[in-house]
């Protein structure tokens, strides 16, 4: 099996998990993974319900976001995929969703406070939010890397439209989306309560750096 092709198997199977996690619904949403060493990433087919992909239909591209497979065409959300990796070079999978408590803090335009170890650990601060952008060219893209270059967070809410999540590969970006959700989730149940604090910047350091640094198996 080429390298190509256990690309096209790990991006199909990573799929199933956003349905799987309650962060998509119908055909919205989408992930992909750069190709290590080549300007090339692997992408979800537009528009394909998600009990229906293979990895024979996961679509190469370049990273303007072209493809030259007549099969499929791309995920609408190519060239804000491929405009994140041609910037940030370090990440090598992201994750698109419209999750229903992350998005409802997009569709506010407030970023999520960094009010537990969780989201410490994990973002190494709020989660941000981005501009509002159309669908469909760099300009979405752009709004990621610019809100990102000044936070920590692998996720940034993109105002009125949902998240985007980064990782170093795209089992990482799924996981930041994960993450992501479960957090506006809590942060939103805990503020119907009363009124929430967020921790002090030098505990969510040292929270920070352990997580990243320290937890798990090395």
């Amino acid at each position: 099996m080429g390298e190509l092709d256990v690309i096209r198997r790990e991006v199909c199977e990573l799929h199933a998990e956003l349905p799987r996690n309650g962060l998509v619904v119908w055909t919205g949403g989408n992930l992909s993974a750069r190709v290590q060493g080549e300007e090339l990433m692997v992408i979800k087919p537009s528009g394909v319900p998600y009990d229906e992909l293979t990895p024979d239909a996961m679509v190469v591209c370049d990273l303007e976001g072209n493809s030259d497979e007549a099969r499929l065409v791309p995920s609408s959300d190519s060239a804000t995929h491929g405009y994140v990796y041609r910037h940030l070079p370090e990440v090598g999978g992201i994750v698109h969703t419209h999750s229903p408590y992350a998005t409802a803090w997009a569709i506010r335009g407030e970023p999520i406070p960094c009010v537990m170890t969780a989201i410490a650990d994990e973002f190494g601060g709020e989660i941000p939010v981005g501009p509002f952008a159309l669908i469909g060219d760099e300009e979405l893209g752009r709004g990621v890397v610019e809100t990102l270059e000044s936070h920590r967070s692998s996720a940034v809410l993109m105002r009125g439209h949902g998240v985007f999540a980064l990782g170093d590969g795209p089992r990482a970006a799924l996981k930041s989306a994960v993450m992501c959700e479960e957090a506006a989730r809590i942060v939103h149940v805990a503020r119907s309560l009363g009124p929430v604090e967020p921790l002090d910047p030098d505990s969510i350091d040292a929270l920070y750096h352990r997580y990243q640094n320290v937890y798990g198996q090395r």
